[in-house]
């Protein structure tokens, strides 16, 4: 899986500083690109939350890419949603509960599918269990993109407040 982002903060990660939400690219130290008003759009239409996001994390599965359970936790804002949008092949998508050892159910998303983790579902484990390359001709390529939009701090805290994490042992 490839990533990057837009937005004002991009969430990035590294042997030395572990996984954070910064608002420079790591190699380059330039500013992430703006949230296109489109995304914005759909996460004015979706969210049922007041402030915009601040990040979007672009991810790229190829065919043969998978994303094991987990949790978006590493936000300061924990009440706004995350909100995903899929543009590709079709993936199955795995989703359970608060814990990881709760029973999980695979539904499809297909290209153009958004998916909102708000409320109680904000904290329920997912995944993606698989890639179904060829279920698609919008990038020309087996493959998709899943654009992840976040609220990271609270609305009125200064950007420079962002939360960070150490690297898993």
């Amino acid at each position: 899986m490839r990533m990057t982002n837009c937005g004002p903060l991009g969430w990035v990660s590294s042997k030395d500083g572990g996984y954070r939400y910064q608002s420079t690219h790591p190699e380059t130290g330039k500013h992430w690109p703006p949230l296109p008003n489109c995304l914005l759009a759909i996460w004015r239409e979706v969210a049922a939350y007041d402030a915009p996001p601040e990040a979007c994390l672009i991810n790229w599965y190829g065919p043969d890419a998978k994303l094991g359970l987990h949790v978006d936790s590493d936000e300061e804002d924990r009440m706004a949603p995350v909100v995903s949008v899929s543009l590709g092949d079709d993936a199955w998508f795995r989703i359970g509960g608060r814990l990881r050892k709760d029973a999980t159910q695979r539904i499809p998303l297909r290209s153009g599918d958004v998916v909102v983790l708000g409320g109680d579902a904000r904290f329920i484990h997912h995944g993606v269990d698989r890639i179904v390359p060829g279920t698609s001709e919008l990038i020309g390529e087996p493959g998709r993109f899943n654009l992840t939009m976040r609220r990271v701090t609270r609305p009125n805290d200064p950007i420079d407040r962002v939360p960070q994490r150490s690297n898993p042992a």
